[in-house]
Parts: C-alpha cells; structure tokens; sequence
C-alpha cells in the first residue's frame, strides 16, 4: 500500500492534531497513541481513511490498526508531521496511565506482567499439542497411541514433551523476571526469587495434597516456628505478591544504602528478606487464596456448566474490549497447576473463531471493496487467534456481527462445558486450538467449533439482510 502525506495527515487530524497527540509508538499492526483528550477524535473521518482497518480504546491508549509492514511507514510520517520524537512503548503506556482507574491500572498491570511470557506458554501449548497426538490414544489406532504402535518414535516424543514443559515447570522464574521487572526492580532476582520457590529441595506443589493427606508435608523448625517446606511450582499468586515485596524492598535499600555498599547488601538483604516472607508469610496465604479460587472456579463449571459456559463463551469478547481478558491468562495457568487442566481457555478459542466468522459474514455482505477486503483478511486472522482487527474494525464498527459472534462463542461455550471438554495447556486461541485439547475431548472441542463458525456467519448474514446494510 502507498503510503502518502495526506493520508497521514488525515490520522493526525482525525485524532484532534499534533496538540492533543502526547507521544506516539506502534506495535506489530496499530499505532499507539496517548491522547491528551479522546473527545476530539473525529471517528467519522478515521472510518473514511484508506490506511485504517479499524481503532479503539484500551488502557488509556487510542490505537488505530493499519496493518502489519504498514503501519512502519505510517508511524514514519506522523511522527514527522506531528513534530513529536520516538517513543517506546512504555513512554505511551505511562503517559496513557493517568486516564486509567484503579480496576483498569490493576488489568494492565497483569497485562504488563503476562503478555511478555505469552510466546514461551503458546510455543509450549503448541509442542504439547505435537506431543498430544504422538502419545494420544485413538487418534491413529484403536486404544492405541501412535508410540505404541511405532515404538521408535516414543524417545521423540519425549524430548518434545521435556522442551514443551519447560515454560510450565519453571514458570515462577519467568513471572519473577517479568513482574519484578514492570514493579521496578532488578529481573535477575526475579529469576532468583521465582526458582527459589521451586528449589528442588521443597515439597513439590504437586504432591502437596496428596503429602497433606498423608500427614507427610516436611517443615522447617525457626525457634519453634513451624514453616512447611513446601514449593510453589505453576503457583501464579505466590511469586506476583513475592516479586512486588521485592521490588519495593529492593527500591528502599537502593534509596538507603551508600553506593559503594549496594552491591553486597541491596541484592542479598532484598532477596533474604523476601524470601523469608515468601515462605513464612506470602506462600502459604497466596497458595490458600489460589486453591480457594479455582476450587470455586471447578465448582462452578461441574454444577452449572451450561450455564457458566454461556456467560463466559458470551461475554469474554466483551473483556477483551475492555481489556480484562488478561486476567484470566493467570486464572487459566492456577487451573493447570492444580487440576492438570483449563476448562476456560477452550472456550476462548471458540470465541476467537466466532468472531474470525462474523467478520467473513460481512465479506460476502458487504458491497464496499475496502470493507470486503477489511473483512476477509481479519476474519482469517482471528481464525488464527488474533481477533484485534475482526473485532475492533468491523464487528464493532457495525454492532451485529459482534452480538452475532458473542451469541455463537455463547453456544459453542456451553456445549463444550456441558462436554467436560478441558485443555492441558494454553495455545493458539483459534482453529489450532484443538492441539491443546485433551485427545478423548476432540469430538465434542470440533463440534463447538462448528457451531462457533456456522452461528456468528448465519446470524451476521440475516441480520445484515433484514436490517438492509448498505456497506
């Protein structure tokens, strides 16, 4: 696509100019911008601009989706046109933050903290999938899984599954870096402090229940304190809480401690302290918290599956809108710790495809080529789990095609709880989703996908013909 100055300079107007522009950056397919006052965006001349595919708000941030290669060019010239300098992501995220409220900064600050570890989890989602069908029964033979009919693939099977579990078995390390990060402080110690809570030493989390039965759970005596040795694997609460402690703790020393000091007792007194708290204290409350939680979750689902499937097929596109989807990815990891398995995420995946097939609906309703064009490739895109362009700039745009999507993903959320159908991991949030799914589930996952295909496109096309949409 050319890319021309008076397009640009439309952009630039179009958001109320370069005075209400604070600073700009772009991701992979939108510019980002933080906006002095959101009020001032003209939508109406966004709409009719031939570079964008769509926008909306998020986490105090306006971003207008141009498109992957694209959106390089376009961030060149409104830059330059506005007369603002390069910022980095972060520089728009603070300066967006003071629009946001305390319920939005909570969401964005797991945002900040998950979407970083997002393509270690989907990269391992994904080899577990590989290694799902390998090891399945009943998907190559009768009864029988693929290594056991050609024995000579089993060792590699079982090298894919050491290097997909990786992600999982030391996920405390990687939300220690990211979290101990975006708090503040060092990431090293993050790594440090997220390990340290899967020390081999420790009671695997695993086997707590199983110990706790047993009356076997092993202690430490502190000065008649009883402190159980316990570790914290695929635990999400206990290292967020343990990385803010020592972040902030980490922070005070450094504001404290004379510099020629810092390198002997900042890092060792933060990482002593914590760790401490972290077992006395932080452990053993966040564990309590967190089984508590998903014990409710998995009530929930056993007993009103119908129900909880449609509430959460139906309205999870509504939280990606306002962005609190990015909770439930820890949610979605507390359930694969502690039962082996998520019955949120494959609902998620046919929300994905339920809006991917309303957005292909008003390619063949649609009469205007940019639109057609808009629909078709965004359709493709939400079937491959990036929903942002399906959803943001065409079913939004026109309000059915979402409600058809959020109906269909409604369906297809309460047939597959109803199912009991459960992914063994987190992956690719659209037709690849499947990999994920527990094997003896894939009938009733395949099903659900049709009717999250098949309803949004239906209901999109009816609705689009007896509303008479002229697009």
């Amino acid at each position: 696509m050319s890319i021309n100055e008076q397009s640009v300079g439309g952009i630039l107007d179009a958001v109320g100019g370069k005075d209400n522009v604070v600073s700009a950056t772009h991701c992979v397919t939108r510019l980002r911008l933080a906006l002095d006052d959101e009020g001032k965006v003209d939508k109406e001349a966004l709409e009719s601009n031939d570079l964008v595919k769509g926008f909306f708000s998020a986490n105090g941030q306006f971003q207008i989706i141009i498109g992957p290669g694209t959106v390089e060019r376009v961030y060149d010239k409104f830059v330059d046109i506005a007369g603002i300098g390069r910022a980095s992501k972060e520089d728009v995220k603070k300066a967006a933050e003071k629009h946001l409220t305390p319920l939005q900064r909570l969401v964005k600050t797991l945002a900040d903290i998950f979407i970083p570890l997002l393509p270690a989890i989907v990269t391992a989602g994904l080899l577990m999938g590989v290694n799902n069908i390998l090891t399945g029964p009943g998907i190559f033979y009768p009864n029988k899984a693929f290594i056991d009919v050609h024995t000579n693939w089993k060792d590699f099977a079982d090298i894919i599954n050491v290097i997909a579990n990786t992600s999982f078995t030391f996920l405390p390390g990687l939300i220690g870096w990211s979290a101990v990060k975006k708090f503040g402080g060092s990431e090293l110690l993050g790594i440090v402090l997220g390990l340290m809570l899967i020390n081999p030493e420790l009671l695997n989390a695993y086997a707590y229940a199983s110990a706790q039965l047993k009356g076997t759970i092993p202690h430490w005596n502190l000065f008649g304190l009883q402190v159980q040795k316990v570790g914290y694997q695929g635990q999400v609460l206990p290292i967020l809480i343990a990385s803010y402690v020592l972040a902030k703790l980490e922070q005070w020393l450094n504001k404290r401690v004379a510099d020629t000091l810092k390198l002997i007792l900042v890092a060792p007194i933060a990482l002593l302290v914590t760790g401490f708290l972290s077992f006395i204290i932080i452990g053993p409350v966040t564990f309590a918290i967190g089984r508590e939680i998903t014990n409710g979750l998995v009530f929930i689902f056993n007993h009103y599956a119908l129900l909880g499937g449609l509430i959460y097929g139906g309205f999870y596109s509504v939280l990606v809108v306002t962005g609190m989807h990015q909770m439930f990815l820890a949610v979605d990891l507390q359930l694969i710790a502690q039962t082996g398995s998520t019955f949120l995420w494959p609902i998620l995946a046919l929300s994905n495809i339920a809006q991917g097939s309303a957005a292909l609906a008003m390619m063949f309703v649609a009469k205007e080529e940019k639109l057609k064009s808009m629909s078709f490739t965004s359709a493709i895109s939400a079937y491959l789990g990036i929903t942002e362009p399906a959803m943001f700039g065409v079913n939004l745009r026109f309000r059915f095609p979402f409600i058809s999507s959020m109906i269909g993903a409604a369906l297809a959320g309460g047939w597959i709880t109803m199912q009991h159908v459960r992914a063994f991991s987190v992956g690719v949030g659209g037709l690849p989703g499947f990999l994920s799914i527990i094997t003896n589930k894939w009938g009733a996952f395949f099903i659900g996908m049709a009717i999250a295909i098949i309803v949004p496109f239906v209901l999109t096309t009816i609705l689009a013909r007896t509303r008479k949409i002229d697009v």
